[in-house]
């Protein structure tokens, strides 16, 4: 895998790039929709690739584990082809996912014990296991097993923490080394600075992942409940010490406004749930600002939901028809509007590039900010 940056914006940190990968080329700054157990929830690989134009999505290696099982993954192929995905994938170690289940894991220095969600099974991840699980899967991208702290958390706990997850890493980092992929393609394995919202262990962690001289980096626990200034304080503070060669990956962010402020400092792949989780509550991000579609106001709107942008789902229904379907809880609404929010952070992300490129991104970032953060 390699990264070519191809242009900086005078005004700020931000970074146009070209991410080559064996399923094909990723421009950045990128979002890319999560696939949670290897599919986009409401919305079909056609639509994510010919009317969405998803350069890469993202599947989970707690859930693909549990769900179809790697039996299944390994006898298809990987999960491109179980999926039918031909393009770039990324997977999640499900770190975060086991971490979540804190009432049933138990975290020792060997890996973590949990059970399973779905029947109460016990398992055990370990940093090698998570390897061989995401070889199994065959991502492009694979990330590093790690622990991600809550926030608030107390110091020491942060600081114990961070050091666990260095060592784990170091275990990753062995046994990927040491094996290979089983589907003839190249995997990369990013790892991910953690330390909560502690400057000294932020520092700390940056500088131990970029000396360990992988493909690329990813940053996890933020966005987790601390406030948007700390988050922002936190990327800029990684990212300034992030090799600037590699691509730099920020874990579960965020709002459209979180994705404009993090590309200003320097950060170049995003993924989050929100644009379906939300569309499937009848809320929508558009060009011009936020939609809630189930309000009445929306009731004789005839007009598309967003005609400003490319794709179906956006230019095709109105938002009459579409405050229809949910009222009428008709299952095609929260499609339309999965399918209709992707469209838009992923024109997001594009048209930040063109500003890149163009040396404007600065102004309209700060324009665009509060655009589309406003409530219609």
């Amino acid at each position: 895998m390699t990264f070519d940056l191809l242009a900086r914006d005078p005004a700020t940190k931000a970074r146009a790039g070209l991410l080559h990968t064996a399923h094909g080329a990723i421009e950045t700054p990128i979002f890319m929709p999560v696939g949670t157990a290897g599919t986009v929830k409401a919305v079909s690989q056609q639509t994510l690739k010919t009317d969405i134009d998803a350069q890469i999505i993202l599947g989970n290696t707690y859930h693909l584990y549990l769900r179809p099982g790697l039996e299944v993954l390994q006898a298809a192929g990987g999960l491109h082809q179980f999926n039918g995905w031909d393009r770039p994938l990324l997977t999640d170690s499900g770190g975060y996912q086991v971490f979540s289940l804190s009432n049933t894991r138990k975290i020792k220095e060997d890996g973590v014990t949990f059970r399973s969600h779905i029947d109460g099974s016990p398992h055990l991840f370990t940093p090698e296991g998570v390897m061989d699980i995401q070889r199994v899967i065959g991502a492009d991208i694979i990330m590093a097993f790690d622990e991600c702290t809550p926030w608030p958390c107390e110091y020491e706990y942060a600081r114990r923490s961070l050091d666990l997850t260095h060592r784990w890493l170091q275990r990753c980092i062995q046994r990927f080394d040491a094996t290979e992929g089983l589907y003839g393609f190249e995997q990369s394995l990013f790892p991910i600075v953690q330390g909560s919202t502690f400057k000294d262990l932020r520092v700390q962690s940056a500088e131990f992942v970029a000396a360990q001289g992988r493909a690329g980096n990813a940053i996890g626990g933020l966005s987790v409940g601390e406030p948007a200034e700390q988050m922002y304080e936190m990327a800029e503070l990684v990212c300034d010490i992030l090799p600037a060669d590699k691509p730099r990956y920020l874990m579960g962010v965020g709002t459209p406004a979180n994705i404009l402020e993090n590309i200003a400092l320097g950060v170049d792949m995003f993924d989050c749930v929100m644009p379906t989780r939300n569309a499937r509550n009848g809320m929508l991000f558009t060009t011009q600002g936020i939609v809630n579609i189930t309000n009445k106001k929306w009731a004789t709107d005839f007009t598309p939901i967003d005609p400003s942008l490319p794709g179906v789902a956006s230019t095709f229904y109105s938002r009459a028809y579409l405050r229809h379907l949910f009222q009428s809880k008709e299952l095609l609404g929260p499609q339309i509007a999965s399918a209709h929010n992707l469209a838009f952070y992923l024109w997001l992300v594009r048209e930040a590039r063109t500003q890149i490129q163009a040396g404007t991104f600065g102004p309209w970032k700060a324009r665009m900010v509060q655009q589309v953060m406003t409530r219609l």
